[in-house]
């Protein structure tokens, strides 16, 4: 981890920071909400605020430390996002090519009007699937957990991209071929395991393993040597455990023990992330660290290049973080969703993340251009350039809908600035 700087050498106020501290751990942490917290907050290229408490494993009194490792589910969905695109750098994909093209059995992928699995009745769709539908969840695609339609009620049938890994991503592709999309490409937005397909794309046309380009083209290169799709043996005992908020919000999970407010969800000693998964999922299959995810977001902000490593070009960059919803809308303009890890009004969506189009019509203080992203156990990260600020926060409850906690951070983090760039 960085040096830690003083928050008013970068224009930002102690006081402010403490109160955001204090907030999280009166709120959440002795209200039994959350079992322990990681904050990190990085301004014009110093760390001004770095912060651990509570337990990262309440049965075993394991505090959370500056090396714990966490779930970070959905915010594998921008690494993946960034290692696609550095083949669309490469001329080897571009972004309005169909995804048959590279998925033959999906050609002729139908629209649900009516019926379950497997007797749909479908209609062709009014375009063919691109790639750009992939990386801003406008495919048709969805996710099981929706629990909305009879749609994702196959998806939950075939197990298709859930939290509890099962199969592989060759039989993920092979049964999607057989289910209708929700709607046709391009004419809503619907979070979805697209990132896990794109995933799929990136193995078929780098010729290797999703995984190992991640780890040959992302986490090597920029020294994040404890992001992976599992937590190994000598690892283990920094390893998180996961839990589940009682009541449960937005998502159903199979939760095992009561806790008082959490209830244990996925035990470390025991968990399923302890092993090479046979579903490598570019959706939400990583495990990180707050330092690792850190040095990402820093190659974000810096343009997509670190330490003399460029993962990507800042036209790229601009163009990952531009609003790519049709006609230039809002997500709720457009959205299917009952669950997103983003839902406010001026909110538009990129190539892997939520940007920020219009901070008034949030009602929450940010800037044009932030761009964020959050994972399933409320996990969340932003990065605003014209503020040259990084938020980091993590801990492991499910869902990530339970809490306002990403308004209440977003709120306090800005609150902090008393120098703006604007």
């Amino acid at each position: 981890m960085l040096a830690p700087a003083s928050p008013e050498s970068a224009g930002m106020s102690k006081a402010a920071l403490d109160r955001l501290e204090n907030h999280l751990k009166q709120r959440y942490i002795d209200a039994g909400r959350f079992p322990g917290t990681q904050l990190l907050i990085y301004r014009r290229g110093k760390v001004v605020h770095s912060s651990a408490q509570g337990f990262a494993d309440l049965e075993r009194k394991v505090p959370v430390k500056d090396d714990t490792i966490f779930r970070i589910y959905s915010m594998t969905k921008p690494l993946t996002s960034v290692a696609f695109m550095m083949l669309v750098e490469e001329g080897r994909v571009a972004l309005d090519e169909p995804v048959h093209k590279y998925i033959p059995a999906w050609k002729n992928l139908g629209v649900f009007v009516a019926g379950t699995h497997p007797a749909f009745l479908t209609r062709p769709p009014s375009r063919p699937m691109l790639i750009v539908d992939l990386l801003r969840h406008t495919s048709g695609l969805t996710y099981g957990f929706q629990q909305r339609s009879n749609v994702d009620a196959a998806y939950r049938e075939n197990k298709i991209g859930e939290v509890i890994k099962a199969g592989t991503l060759q039989g993920m592709i092979d049964d999607l071929a057989k289910i209708p999309l929700e709607f046709s490409p391009g004419e809503a937005w619907n979070y979805s395991v697209a990132t896990d397909v794109i995933g799929y794309l990136i193995g078929l046309i780098s010729g290797k393993p999703f995984e190992q380009f991640l780890k040959e083209r992302i986490l090597d290169p920029l020294g994040m040597n404890d992001t992976d799709f599992f937590v190994p043996k000598d690892k283990a005992h920094r390893f998180a455990a996961c839990y589940s908020a009682d009541p449960q919000g937005g998502m159903t999970f199979h939760a095992t023990e009561r806790k008082g407010t959490l209830t244990l969800q996925d035990d470390p000693a025991t968990s399923s992330f302890l092993s090479p998964p046979s579903f490598v999922s570019g959706g939400g299959g990583l495990c990180s660290t707050t330092a690792d995810y850190l040095t990402f977001c820093r190659a974000l902000l810096n343009g997509g290049e670190l330490g003399g490593i460029r993962l990507l070009g800042p036209k790229t960059l601009n163009l990952m973080t531009s609003n790519h919803l049709p006609g230039g809308v809002d997500l709720p303009a457009m959205s299917r969703s009952l669950f997103s890890e983003a839902a406010y009004n001026g909110i538009g969506f990129g190539l892997g993340f939520a940007v920020t189009m219009n901070p008034a019509q949030t009602l929450i203080a940010g800037s044009p251009g932030e761009f964020n992203w959050g994972g399933a156990a409320t996990t969340s990260f932003f990065i605003d350039p014209a503020e040259e600020l990084i938020t980091i926060f993590m801990t492991q409850v499910l869902p990530s809908s339970a809490y306002p906690l990403r308004r209440e951070l977003r709120t306090m983090v800005y609150a902090a600035i008393t120098d703006s760039n604007l």
